[in-house]
């Protein structure tokens, strides 16, 4: 069974994916298709990030559906 608390562990620096996104003028979406995008010269770290972001948008849809 897998853990219900894996995203606390997950997240270990809350907003700071956000705060990149705005600092580049983007929604947190954008943002995360920019730095996905084959040939982004993100670090590592922003793309586990981006990542997250985008498994965390898809939990709320389907939350709010």
């Amino acid at each position: 069974m897998a853990n219900k608390n894996w995203i606390q562990g997950a997240i270990s620096k809350p907003g700071s994916f956000s705060a990149k996104a705005k600092k580049a003028g983007e929604s947190t979406s954008e943002y995360a298709n920019k730095v996905l995008k084959k040939g982004s010269k993100a670090s590592a770290k922003t793309k586990k990030q981006a990542v997250l972001a985008k498994t965390l948008s898809k939990m709320r849809k389907k939350k709010g559906a």
